[in-house]
């Protein structure tokens, strides 16, 4: 397995960047972002060194969710360009060895698709099964609503359908019934289509919720996974080098019942959510032990498998699985404001404004992120360290425009944008933009192409075996890893005070030499472990041993 580390396992070695069309840049002059004005900043995607693109949905839609209401799973939303752009971008981004994935959002469509439509009209009409209906719904009521506070059920009741249908999330988006053979049948012809276009796979919104059988006759299959393995399997036919990165926000040990057996055959890559949220409760802690003990709690996956690892997304940022009183805590240190919260179990606020702008603790989250066992995710604007609009309903809050340069509009269109812009303060456009901090050789954009170049240049954090290993300071992570007989480790310095990791090492190492390939600063040369690293406040280094 270890000869293609290089080659078809591609995404081990990867690094994904998110893109919103509608926000990145507009090309068309009327506002919104769209396929052309994606296509003409390719190449600064291909400097920033990113491997894979993943777009979030660019599809018809009524637009209720941010997109991820589909009224047709085979067109372009008409704001964001045509199929013949979406094209031109793939073939694009091709020639910059720039692989790219989309969003395959199937657990549900906009009650404005065709399907729903013919469905709710007519009890007999052969939509109708794409759907869960009842006459009446649970009387228990549900106990695990999405969005508490804006839905109340899970059903829905359609006056025309004389029904109650399923929703898991937004009443405007009824969900599929997945247990048809019909709605399989559909699902594998939506993701061929997109193959055939030029795709490299899909992240697959909503895992867990796109195989549960709520509602659905008792005499349906028997194991829900069976889905994601044919899923898996049509994916592998069609094209042996595409990937399935998905959405399961769920304990450790039931992630990996998405992964599929031994041999890995469900999905490809999943995200990290377990680490993602003690990342930030050992930031605030100023302690390792939260993040060390989750990568503890990660079970062990098939080769071919990967962890997508991510320090914030496109949604709030969940704390769903910390503790009431572990997320207080991060609430009280990151978002002390209430209209900074959502849910009861978010914050709608991106990294850059939670820390202050603080660029030492900045760095540091970033490296972690790269330095952690896994494939690393980055949110379109990250790199600029770019700010948020609480003024945006929702989650839609950390969905801003791309900040280009500090002119009108901030380089994101000609015309004035129809989407959020962050004006003002620290944070705003005339601030932090891609035009000032190219030409800054200190800047966050430039260090983070750099940290990108070092990322892909080490590939034993992607392919290796990684372990904790104590450093004698409950503020230091450090972590090892081993791949080919090459062993990498990354000293992270989770405190504002500087520290000295002592690090318990194997007897062949002590003496092994180090070299160095990324720190926060220059310091003075390190030739053994032995007798300690030094790392200062929020510092990190990472070495590569030469045995």
């Amino acid at each position: 397995m270890g000869d293609k580390a290089t080659s078809d396992l591609w995404w081990k070695n990867a690094v994904v960047y998110c893109v919103d069309v509608e926000l990145f840049a507009d090309g068309s002059g009327d506002g919104v972002g769209d396929f052309p004005g994606l296509t003409g900043r390719v190449d600064y995607l291909a400097g920033l060194g990113v491997t894979c693109v993943w777009l979030m949905p660019f599809y018809p839609t009524p637009n209720r969710d941010n997109g991820y209401d589909i009224a047709d799973y085979y067109g372009v939303d008409p704001r964001l360009g045509t199929l013949g752009d979406v094209v031109e971008f793939l073939r694009a981004a091709r020639e910059r060895g720039i692989r790219v994935v989309a969003d395959l959002v199937v657990n549900h469509t906009s009650v404005d698709h065709p399907w729903f439509q013919a469905a709710r009209a007519d009890r007999a009409s052969p939509y109708r099964d794409f759907y869960v209906w009842v006459d009446e719904p649970p009387a228990e009521g549900p106990t695990d609503v999405v969005f508490p506070g804006q839905e109340t059920s899970n059903w829905e009741l359609d006056e025309r359908a004389g029904q109650y249908y399923l929703h898991r999330f937004y009443k405007s988006m009824p969900d599929l019934n997945i247990a048809n053979p019909r709605v399989r049948d559909e699902i594998h012809k939506v993701v061929g289509f997109w193959l055939e276009l030029g795709l490299s796979g899909f992240r697959v919104d909503a895992a867990p919720f796109l195989i549960e059988l709520t509602g659905v006759d008792e005499a349906g299959p028997g194991d829900p996974h069976e889905y994601l393995r044919d899923l898996r399997a049509f994916l592998d036919r069609r094209r042996g080098d595409a990937v399935l990165l998905a959405e399961a926000n769920l304990p450790p040990a039931d992630q990996r019942r998405f992964f599929g057996d031994e041999d890995g055959d469900e999905m490809h890559l999943l995200f990290n959510f377990v680490v993602n949220q003690r990342l930030f409760l050992a930031l605030v802690r100023q302690q390792a032990a939260p993040l060390a003990e989750a990568l503890g709690e990660l079970p062990p996956i098939p080769e071919i498998n990967q962890w997508a690892n991510f320090v914030k997304n496109h949604d709030e940022l969940t704390l769903d699985k910390l503790s009431a009183a572990e997320r207080e805590e991060v609430f009280a240190a990151l978002a002390p404001s209430q209209d900074m919260r959502i849910y009861g179990r978010g914050i709608r606020r991106r990294v850059p404004p939670m820390l202050h702008g603080d660029r030492r603790r900045l760095e540091l989250v970033y490296s972690l992120l790269f330095a952690l066992p896994g494939t690393p995710v980055l949110l379109y604007g990250e790199e600029l360290g770019m700010g948020d609009d609480l003024a945006v309903e929702g989650r839609g809050s950390v969905r801003v425009a791309m900040q280009w340069d500090d002119q009108a509009n901030c380089g994101f269109s000609s015309a004035r944008p129809r989407v959020p812009v962050v004006e003002d303060g620290d944070f705003g456009y005339k601030r932090v933009n891609v035009g000032g901090q190219r030409t800054d050789p200190g800047s966050l954009l430039n260090w983070m192409e750099r940290l990108v170049r070092r990322r892909k240049e080490t590939p034993e954090l992607g392919w290796g075996a990684f372990r904790v290993v104590p450093a004698g300071d409950p503020a230091v992570l450090a972590l090892r890893t081993d791949w080919r007989g090459s062993v990498v480790l990354t000293v992270h310095n989770l405190a504002d005070q500087p520290a000295r990791a002592q690090l318990e090492l194997d007897a062949a190492d002590t003496d092994a030499g180090l070299v160095e390939l990324l720190a926060d600063q220059r310091y003075q040369r390190l030739e053994a472990p032995a007798g300690g690293v030094p790392v200062d406040g929020y510092g990190y280094r990472w070495f590569r041993l030469r045995r």
